[in-house]
C-alpha cells in the first residue's frame, strides 16, 4: 500500500523508484555506496526493496536510536541487533568468533575487556561471503567513539572484497563529515564512494501518487484537494502519505493536517538544534520570514539578541543547519520545516 507509514519491502509498494532501486543493486559490488536525501524522502524504503530482491545476505544496522556521545556498549548493542537481524543467513559465519555468541535466535556480543568483540575480525569473517552491511542514519555514528568503525571499514575496504557497505543519510553534510573523506585524518580520507541521491517527486508525480494511494483505499479525492495537498507538502513521499492517511481518516481540514505535520517537524528542529536552541532557533526564523543573505540574517540575529555576532559564528550556524539537511543557500528543503521554524522562540 503506497500509504503504509512504515518502511516499505516490496516493489510494488513504493512509488516510482525504479532508477535509484536499480542503481543501488548495480553499485553492490563497489566498496562504499552512500544512500541521501533530505527527511521522508523514502531512503530507508528503497534501501529495504533493493536489500529484499538481492540474492545475497545482508546485516541492516539502524543508528537512529543511537544518542549522542554514545559508548561502546551502545554501538556493539546495535551490530548485536544487526547481525541477530541475519542469523538465518549468516550462523555460520559467526561461530567461532571471540567476544561473539549465537544464543538461540539472537547475537550476544562482548565490549568489554581482552575478550571483546574485534569489528576487523568480525568484518573479516563476514567477508567469506558476498554480503551488504547496511547503516541507515549512519551520520548519527559520529563522535569520539566513531574511529573504531570508521578503522574497519577502512581495512574492510581494502581486504574484505566481499564486504559492499551501504550508508544512508538524511543529514548528509554530516554523513560526509562522518566518513571524512576529504579530512586526512580520516581512515577513509580518499577513498571512493558511489552515491545513490533520492530526490522529491515532481508535481505530476506527487499527485498521481496521492491519486493512486487513495484508489487503493477506494477513496475518490478531488483534484482540487490533490493539488492543494501538493502545495503543502511538496514532492516529499513521508509528508503525502502523512496527509493521506490524515484525509483517509475523515480529517477533511487540510490546514488542521498540515499544522499537525508542523507540530512534529517542531519538535524534531527543537531536538536537533539543542546545543544551542535559542541562537539557531533565532538564524531558522530568519531565514523563514524570508532573509535571504548573510547580511540580513546578522542584522536579525543581533536586532533580537541586542549584541553584536561575530561572522564566525553565524557562519558555524549556517553551515551547521546545511550540513543538517534543513536550509541550503537560504531556502528551506522542506516547506513545512519552514513553517515549523516561524513557531520558534
Amino acid at each position: 500500500m503506497l500509504f503504509d507509514e512504515r518502511p516499505k519491502e516490496r516493489r510494488e509498494d513504493l512509488y516510482d523508484r525504479e532508477k535509484e532501486i536499480e542503481e543501488l543493486k548495480r553499485s553492490i559490488g563497489r566498496p562504499l555506496i552512500l544512500l541521501t536525501g533530505i527527511r521522508r524522502i523514502g531512503k530507508t524504503s528503497v534501501l529495504r526493496v533493493a536489500l529484499s530482491e538481492l540474492d545475497i545476505p545482508y546485516v541492516l544496522i539502524d543508528a537512529r536510536s543511537l544518542r549522542r556521545n554514545y559508548s561502546r556498549s551502545d554501538l556493539f548493542r546495535l551490530i548485536a541487533q544487526g547481525l541477530s537481524g541475519s542469523l538465518d543467513k549468516i550462523k555460520d559465519l559467526l561461530m567461532g568468533i571471540r567476544g561473539l555468541r549465537v544464543m538461540g535466535v539472537e547475537v550476544e556480543v562482548s565490549w568489554r575487556g581482552s575478550d571483546s568483540l574485534s569489528l576487523v575480525e568480525l568484518f573479516d569473517r563476514l567477508n567469506k561471503k558476498k554480503i551488504v552491511i547496511a547503516i541507515d542514519e549512519a551520520q548519527r555514528l559520529r563522535g569520539p567513539r566513531s574511529s573504531e568503525l570508521k578503522d574497519a571499514i577502512a581495512h574492510a575496504y581494502d581486504y574484505d572484497k566481499n564486504i559492499s557497505f551501504i550508508l544512508t543519510g538524511s543529514e548528509v553534510g554530516l554523513l560526509y563529515d562522518f566518513i571524512g573523506i576529504e579530512d586526512s585524518r580520516s581512515p577513509l580520507y580518499g577513498r571512493y564512494y558511489v552515491e545513490v541521491k533520492l530526490e522529491r517527486l515532481s508535481r505530476e508525480q506527487s499527485i498521481d501518487f496521492l491519486r493512486k494511494g487513495f484508489a487503493q483505499l477506494n477513496l475518490r479525492v478531488s483534484e482540487e484537494v490533490l493539488e492543494v495537498a501538493y502545495e503543502h507538502f511538496d514532492g516529499i513521499p513521508g509528508w503525502l502519505t502523512f496527509f493521506g492517511n490524515a484525509y483517509a481518516r475523515g480529517e477533511a481540514d487540510i490546514e488542521k493536517i498540515k499544522s499537525i505535520a508542523v507540530r512534529t517537524a517542531l519538535e524534531e528542529l527543537r531536538n536537533m538544534t539543542r546545543d544551542n536552541p535559542r541562537r539557531y532557533g533565532l538564524v531558522l526564523r530568519a531565514i523563514a520570514e524570508g532573509r535571504k543573505t548573510w547580511s540580513q540574517v546578522k542584522e536579525y540575529l543581533e536586532e533580537k539578541e541586542g549584541t553584536t555576532i561575530s561572522s564566525s559564528v553565524l557562519s558555524n550556524i549556517l553551515r551547521s543547519l546545511e550540513d543538517m539537511s534543513i536550509i541550503k543557500n537560504y531556502e528551506f528543503l522542506d516547506p513545512i520545516y519552514r513553517e515549523a521554524c516561524k513557531l520558534l522562540q
